[in-house]
């Protein structure tokens, strides 16, 4: 048995792709990848994380998006679906994209780790994230213990890394506000 040849992809067949597609994928390199659903422990903290942004940010020209939005590094290429995405001041949609869906100007993103996915996240993914331009800070939200890692783009354009643990508050200076770290892990469905 042979295995068919990968079918490369401009951006243009990609968003075809996407238009047509009940999956969503993740473009790289020209290949598109499809992006598996999560467990149900890793939607509750993306809707946690979506809550507490939300509340933190209001009255702010600051938005919280879903999975749904779609960014792109222009600089390399990667095309994606943040768990969460902080889009502040207007949208700056990618003129590539005629239907307008794909945004290029993210100061936040946010990626619940998986643990099929946790070093493509912290590494590649990290590196794609790190190219655009407006992104100030890349939040990781571990799935197997209660940490968040807010990796800062800083002033001289160098990246540090905070980590913050249970009884913490992990603080985005970009969007002046923390997220409690006990509250992206709240349960109310947990048993004791």
């Amino acid at each position: 048995m042979s295995l068919a040849a990968r079918q490369r992809f401009t951006f243009e067949d990609y968003l075809r792709l996407e238009e047509d597609s009940a999956v969503k994928h993740e473009l790289l390199d020209g290949e598109a990848w499809a992006m598996a659903g999560g467990s149900p422990e890793h939607a509750a903290i993306i809707c946690n994380l979506g809550t507490l942004l939300n509340l933190a940010l209001r009255g702010q020209r600051c938005r919280v998006y879903t999975t749904e939005l779609r960014v792109r590094a222009k600089a390399t290429g990667l095309a994606t679906y943040p768990d969460v995405t902080v889009v502040c001041g207007g949208l700056e949609r990618d003129p590539e994209d005629r239907s307008g869906h794909t945004v290029i100007n993210p100061r936040v993103v946010v990626e619940v780790l998986s643990p099929s996915t946790e070093a493509y996240d912290r590494g590649e993914k990290l590196a794609h994230y790190q190219t655009i331009p407006s992104v100030a800070e890349i939040v990781l939200v571990a799935q197997d213990v209660r940490e968040v890692e807010v990796v800062r783009r800083e002033a001289n354009g160098t990246w540090s890394r905070q980590l913050a643990v249970a009884g913490q508050a992990a603080r985005l200076a970009s969007l002046a506000c923390e997220l409690d770290v006990a509250e992206v892990y709240r349960d109310p469905l947990a048993t004791s």
